[in-house]
Formats: structure tokens, sequence, C-alpha cells
């Protein structure tokens, strides 16, 4: 009698881990798609400020769109003489007359291929974005990517530079650009959200 309840007791005893075995199966294999979806569409806002104006817009703009952050900084920085456009010769006078110039930038963004959408935020200089911005946007392959051109300016539109980055974005979607800094936040908000990003 003990040995047929010892057999009866082990061949129980497989029944039940072959059941274990195979409910723990079924879970594995209904989470297994979810590690091949594609990762979450990743925003950056890329922001150019001599003077602290288009910081503040960008970092707002960052903080709505939940998204990263990264300061373009030139390896040269501009002086106060630099900017000033009362002198003919002034270096963002002489950058901003060729188109070929692009100032260097102090350090490179780590993993730019992680963004889906950049948002690149800069002063307006002589109606255009400053050649800085050429030298971020050519430092990259943009493709398939969607880039939001954003500007801070005492009068000038973007328009100007929203055409110089579709022509400078190889294979990326530039959409229209938007002037901050004489905007309410929820003004921004309404845009941002009106991109569908």
């Amino acid at each position: 009698m003990k040995k047929f309840l010892s057999v009866a007791l082990v061949a129980l005893t497989m029944m039940i881990c072959t059941a274990c075995g195979s409910s723990a199966e079924k879970p594995a294999d209904k989470t297994e798609p979810a590690q091949v979806e594609a990762p979450a569409n990743k925003i950056l806002v890329a922001y150019f400020s001599c003077t602290g104006n288009t910081k503040k817009a960008a970092l707002e703009v960052a903080d709505i769109l939940k998204a990263d952050t990264f300061e373009i900084v030139p390896a040269q920085a501009y002086t106060s003489e630099d900017l000033n456009y009362n002198v003919e010769d002034c270096r963002a006078n002489i950058e901003q007359k060729d188109n070929n110039a692009r100032p260097e930038i102090k350090s490179k963004l780590a993993n730019p291929a992680q963004y889906k959408t950049i948002v690149i935020a800069f002063p307006i200089w002589w109606g255009a974005e400053p050649r800085i911005i050429d030298t971020f946007v050519e430092n990259y392959d943009l493709a398939g990517k969607t880039i939001v051109p954003v500007c801070t300016s005492g009068g000038s539109e973007i328009m100007t530079a929203e055409k110089n980055l579709q022509a400078l974005c190889k294979g990326a979607t530039v959409t229209s650009g938007k002037r901050l800094g004489i905007t309410s936040r929820d003004e921004v908000k309404t845009w941002l959200d009106s991109l569908g990003l």
C-alpha cells in the first residue's frame, strides 16, 4: 500500500509541476510583443542663447513638452562687442553676411538618434537664424526627424529661418516656426499641441 501511495504521490507531483510549467510559459508569451515595440517618441529642445531671452523661452517649451534639453554653446563665446550690431565688422555681422560661416560648437549632442522630434530655439540675427544653428543641424543626421524652429526677436519674424532650415535639414520634416517671448504660456502650449508632437 505504501508503495502504491509513493507512486501515486510521485505521479501527482509530476502533474502539478507540468501544469505549473505550462502556466508559467503563457505570461512570458503575452509579454514578448511589448519587448519589441518601438521606443517612446522622445523630444529634445536644443537652444542657442547669448543674452538669456532664448534660454528662458526654450526651457518653457521643454517644460510644456516634458522634453530633454541641450544648450548649443559656441566654442568661442560671443562677447558684447561681438554682438554690437551697430559696428559693421562685429563678429555677428560678419558671420551673418557669410552664408558659409559655421561657428564651432563646444560639445556634441550625445545619442541624437534617440530623438524623433527636435525643437531648435534661437534668436533672430539680421532676419535669420544665427550661423551656429546651421553648424548644429549640419552636424547630425536628421533624416526622418521632425524639426520645430522657434525664435526670439524684437520684431523680425521666423519665415527666413524656417526656409533656411528646410534646406539644411536633409530628409527631415521642418514644421512652421513660432516667435516666442511675446506669447503667453497657454498660447505656446496651444501651438505645440496643434503640431501633434
